[in-house]
């Protein structure tokens, strides 16, 4: 029961995420420094968007899609959730974890819960007051060669502050 309910939660809350305009995202909140912002605050829907950092740009994305973050329930410090996008001819899922420490972000990827796919490695925005994040997606080590890597960007949903 307890999976069905966190399926259909992530499903709603991306169509929610992906429904909503940019203009209704913004609103005024207290700011949490970068180098302050812990863990915790990472829990909720975050809307993604990824492009290629070579000849790509945030205006065109190569993928758009949502990360829904929980607590870690192995690693206190940390958070666990999972990764829904779009790309070329298909969606892809994933299981990610990882955490925020001095204003760094860290995130492993794995489409299978097993071998890990994919490092996210980014920093928290000073003007996002804790709501955005930016950085890189690369293929992790020992990955075939083909994939690029990829420029992100993770702001907060609504309704998750």
């Amino acid at each position: 029961m307890k999976t069905r309910r966190h399926h259909w939660l992530a499903t709603a809350a991306l169509a929610l995420a992906t429904s909503l305009p940019a203009t209704a995202q913004t609103r005024a909140v207290d700011c949490t420094p970068p180098a302050d912002m812990v863990p915790a605050q990472l829990y909720g829907l975050w809307q993604l968007v990824l492009w290629p950092q070579t000849n790509g740009s945030e205006a065109a994305p190569a993928s758009t899609g949502a990360l829904l973050f929980e607590r870690h329930p192995e690693y206190p410090g940390s958070v666990r959730g999972s990764l829904k996008r779009s790309t070329p001819g298909n969606d892809r899922q994933a299981l990610v974890s990882g955490d925020v420490t001095s204003g760094e972000f860290n995130l492993d990827e794995s489409a299978d819960g097993v071998s890990m796919d994919a490092v996210w490695e980014g920093n928290v925005t000073p003007s996002g007051c804790g709501q955005e994040l930016r950085g890189i997606r690369r293929p992790a080590e020992g990955r075939p060669a083909g994939e690029p890597v990829m420029n992100f960007v993770l702001k907060k949903a609504p309704g998750w502050r």
